[in-house]
């Protein structure tokens, strides 16, 4: 099925980044809100941003993401220092693969990651990405109508 993720994990810090390495993994592109930061916070809790330091050490990291905000954009360029992509809408391909040629990147050694089946994962499948799907990183805080409409989403990739 073109939403089923390659994995499907509780949160980004459950990526096994050596398994990804034996897979030829070399480049990781992530979404933003709600997988690396609470949404609409522009900030990294000190959990993710050594995370992300240790992911550094072997891949080429870089955020794709949907938002369109300028003044939020702009806050969260002042605290991340590797390769970003706004304005992407996912799930369409474009900007992805103009980051990709840009940055001389093969899809057969990048990984998606993101919490959302309909816009992430579909965009790395279109792609020929590995693909690995996360719980928000602020499960524990998201209002239940957001929780209800991700368990919603989800029932497209059990089938």
């Amino acid at each position: 099925m073109f939403l089923k993720p390659d994995y499907n994990l509780k949160n980004i810090y459950e990526i096994n980044l050596e398994e990804l390495k034996s897979r030829g993994i070399k480049n990781i592109l992530f979404d933003l809100d709600s997988t690396l930061m609470q949404s609409k916070t522009a900030n990294y809790t000190q959990k993710t941003l050594e995370w992300l330091s240790e992911v550094r050490r072997d891949f080429f990291i870089a955020v794709l993401s949907n938002n369109h905000n300028d003044k939020y954009i702009a806050k969260v360029k002042q605290v991340t220092d590797f390769p970003m992509i706004f304005y992407a809408k996912k799930p369409d391909t474009r900007k992805a693969s103009e980051f990709l040629k840009e940055h001389n990147l093969k899809t057969s050694e990048t990984a998606i990651v993101g919490d959302r089946p309909l816009s992430d994962i579909w965009c790395g499948k279109r792609l020929g990405c590995l693909t690995i799907l996360v719980d928000s990183i602020s499960a524990d805080v998201e209002k239940p109508i957001v929780r209800l409409a991700r368990r919603l989403e989800r029932l497209a990739i059990k089938k």
